[in-house]
């Protein structure tokens, strides 16, 4: 049985560290607060993202999870303005979403949008690491990208892994000039699996 907000508003008062994850699918662990649209097992408050987090309150929340998760959301720019807004200062966004060259992002119909290495810096007021820049007038969004790493991982060719771990993800996750580098002339090549960011909020 899912939380009604009462009891959502509740846990979140009362946890010293609350981590919420977003579309954390069945039996999320119990530190955490999981959040679907699906009523699945073990799933904490049940809403639809479409609409956002208008349900937790501002600067409230110690770090946001999503796993997988965003690509499938349409009203993405609201979501992030929602995460900016219910994560305390200093409190962090941590996202994983497929790279846009993903050979399998393709085959899923409820994929929603793309992602590359500039996607978040579309919410940033601040310089980023990277040397192409990106216009920041689409938004009112502030995010400061601490962390990005491109994911190398086959599920079909296990062995692949080994030359992914070994030689490839360290190559191109070398610095940002490289990640660059790598997006632009080899991403169809060595196609990733997925990309990991962590940002912060600038109040």
């Amino acid at each position: 049985m899912s939380w009604t907000t009462e009891q959502l508003l509740k846990e979140i008062n009362e946890r010293n560290k609350v981590v919420i994850e977003l579309g954390c699918g069945p039996n999320p662990p119990q530190d955490i607060i999981g959040i679907d649209h699906l009523a699945l097992d073990g799933v904490h408050y049940v809403t639809n993202l479409e609409e956002g987090l208008k349900m937790i309150p501002d600067n409230s929340v110690d770090e946001v999870h999503s796993h997988h998760f965003m690509e499938h959301i349409q009203n993405f720019e609201l979501l992030m303005a929602d995460i900016h807004r219910i994560l305390k200062p200093g409190g962090k966004n941590f996202v994983t979403v497929p790279h846009f060259a993903n050979p399998h992002y393709y085959s899923d119909y409820t994929h929603k949008r793309f992602f590359g290495l500039y996607t978040f810096d579309y919410f940033s007021r601040t310089e980023n690491q990277l040397k192409r820049k990106v216009p920041a007038f689409y938004n009112n969004i502030k995010f400061k990208t601490t962390h990005r790493k491109i994911v190398f991982r086959s599920s079909e060719f296990p062995l692949r892994n080994l030359f992914y771990k070994w030689i490839i993800q360290p190559l191109f996750n070398f610095n940002s000039g490289m990640q660059e580098y790598y997006e632009a002339s080899f991403c169809y090549i060595f196609p990733p699996s997925e990309l990991q960011f962590e940002m912060v909020p600038e109040k």
